[in-house]
């Protein structure tokens, strides 16, 4: 007898999962996914998006048809809650929905760290698809923006998320004709847990177009209008993000699970939840017990094929494997937004636009594996196109 298995949240750890969604269903079992919209949007190309060197449509999933195309069903909602001793997760509309099987892959949230955050000008670069509002916000206010009057733009934080945010953000004006200036705010080294070598070529690219990079400048509170620091000093801004590292959904905590230190899914090496086998998770959502990973991409796309066979074996009671992280060396290359990017992998570093082509040309071939359904043709629903915008995509 088949039984239900129920995907919450479409994100890199599901794909492969979703994308096999027929073949479970050919076995007997039901599949339904869970998620707050109808598309997944890809972080990797995140800064690409607001910069306009990507459409939206080359950097998403439709994952509503990826999942129903295939034999399984879509619920667009979020999930507040889980109950596992009655195997069901609570929706936030109140809804229920059982489950023999249930995976996590929410992802994650930038803390405020308490912060007081301002209306209507302030973004957290998280969820992805706020890059949209984000872009859309620059430009509308440009165009009403009185001539000689340049737009003060600020980034909060001085991770690798900051740091491709106010590269993107230097694109985004050059490409537009935007007189802006753009701050980098640091509360403490640029990059503070990578190498020198990387982080002085990350400086100079910033600086030689004009990008202000101001370190040890930690944010006090942030207003509609300015950002206050820590030493009393303020920055005036018309537009701030805030990429400040990220933090795992809350659900599990509220939901009285077992969890890592910052409120991650404790999971096994099976990823599993080290109470409830029925549980699984993967992606920035979860901790694994007895690792200590960073919250990084490569990290979900690692457990995709694990958490498919997991699945798949829990469903009908067969073995499970074992995940294994992997080299916690991992590549990684900054797309700083004027066509060049910084590589690094272990000890070689270097900056150029080839380091741009390769991350690219691995960008682009993740997307086409699960890029299943059109996604390319898609209108923009519920949107205006960038050409009916008057401002087009540089690509």
């Amino acid at each position: 007898m088949g039984k239900h298995l129920v995907l919450v949240g479409a994100g890199h750890a599901h794909l492969t999962t979703i994308s096999a969604i027929r073949s479970l269903v050919k076995r007997g079992h039901k599949v339904t996914v869970i998620a707050p919209s109808d598309h997944h949007y890809y972080s990797g190309m995140a800064p690409g998006m607001l910069s306009g060197t990507y459409r939206p449509q080359e950097v998403r999933f439709n994952v509503h048809k990826l999942a129903t195309g295939r034999g399984g069903q879509f619920m667009k909602g979020k999930v507040a809650g889980i109950e596992p001793d009655q195997r069901e997760v609570i929706l936030e509309n109140g809804q229920r929905v059982p489950y023999d099987v249930v995976s996590f892959n929410v992802g994650s949230v930038i803390p405020s760290g308490g912060l007081d955050l301002g209306g209507g000008s302030v973004f957290t670069v998280k969820p992805i698809e706020r890059i949209l509002e984000i872009r859309t916000a620059i430009l509308d206010l440009w165009d009403r923006r009185d001539p000689g009057a340049p737009l003060e733009l600020a980034v909060v934080g001085g991770g690798p998320a900051g740091v491709e945010m106010a590269g993107a953000l230097w694109r985004l004006s050059r490409d537009n004709r935007i007189e802006s200036r753009v701050t980098l705010l640091s509360g403490g080294k640029l990059l503070g847990l990578f190498p020198r070598r990387l982080q002085a070529k990350v400086h100079r690219s910033l600086e030689k177009r004009g990008v202000q990079v101001r370190e040890g400048s930690r944010a006090a509170s942030i207003e509609t209008d300015r950002v206050v620091l820590e030493d009393g000093s303020a920055l005036q801004t018309d537009v701030t993000l805030l990429a400040t590292g990220v933090m795992p959904s809350r659900i599990f905590v509220e939901s009285t699970l077992p969890t890592g230190r910052d409120g991650g899914l404790l999971v096994n090496n099976y990823l599993h939840c080290v109470e409830h086998p029925q549980i699984f998770g993967g992606g920035d959502c979860i901790t694994i017990q007895g690792e200590n990973l960073a919250r990084a991409g490569v990290y979900a796309v690692r457990q995709n094929p694990v958490l498919l066979h997991n699945l798949s074996a829990t469903l009908e009671d067969k073995p499970l494997q074992t995940f294994d992280p992997g080299s916690p060396d991992f590549l990684i290359i900054l797309n700083m937004g004027d066509g060049t990017a910084v590589f690094r992998k272990g000890e070689w570093i270097f900056k150029g636009r080839p380091a741009f082509w390769i991350k690219d040309f691995i960008d682009r071939r993740f997307m086409r594996k699960f890029q299943l359904s059109g996604e390319l043709a898609e209108p923009l629903s519920g949107e205006q196109e960038e050409e009916d915008t008057g401002h087009s995509p540089s690509i």
